[in-house]
């Protein structure tokens, strides 16, 4: 009896410790990994200076999707993602905001227009001037020049 008590404590004791090593040694190879190895590939070879998800202002006007300012060899970029959709209108531009929300009609002192939307889907980029002070602006706007309306906007 006493033997199988000293052998079922031996095999316990045998598995604490592998259990024990084993934890050790992946807790030491994990912390060795470069953080790139966890990263997604996107931000390998972009930095990520802000990202938001769109909300719908004009409920006519669904918009969906993420969008994300990144820097690139140097430049800023404004990105749509793929799941971007908003709903199609003439004349619908894409403007830089000074404040978190955007209402349906942005007073003009507090936006200005980055460009032409071009498309209403789908991942898109656009090229940021050099010369803007993003710290200006907190939110990125869908909006239809036309008839001043505000489709949808996304907060960073």
């Amino acid at each position: 009896m006493l033997i199988n008590t000293l052998k079922t404590v031996s095999i316990a004791s045998v598995i604490l410790l592998n259990t024990v090593i084993g934890e050790v040694a992946f807790t030491s190879v994990a912390s060795t990994l470069p953080a790139s190895a966890s990263t997604p590939l996107i931000a390998q070879n972009n930095n990520i200076i802000a990202t938001g998800s769109f909300v719908t202002v004009e409920q006519d006007h669904p918009t969906e999707g993420t969008a994300r300012i990144v820097t690139e060899n140097g430049k800023r970029y404004l990105e749509f993602d793929g799941s971007f959709t908003t709903a199609q209108g003439p004349d619908v531009n894409i403007i830089l905001h000074r404040n978190s929300t955007i209402p349906v009609k942005p007073k003009k002192e507090e936006y200005m227009t980055l460009t032409s939307l071009k498309s209403f889907e789908g991942a898109q980029r656009y090229l940021l001037p050099d010369n803007l002070d993003l710290k200006q602006y907190k939110s990125v706007g869908i909006w239809c020049r036309q008839f001043d309306v505000t489709f949808g906007y996304a907060s960073f």
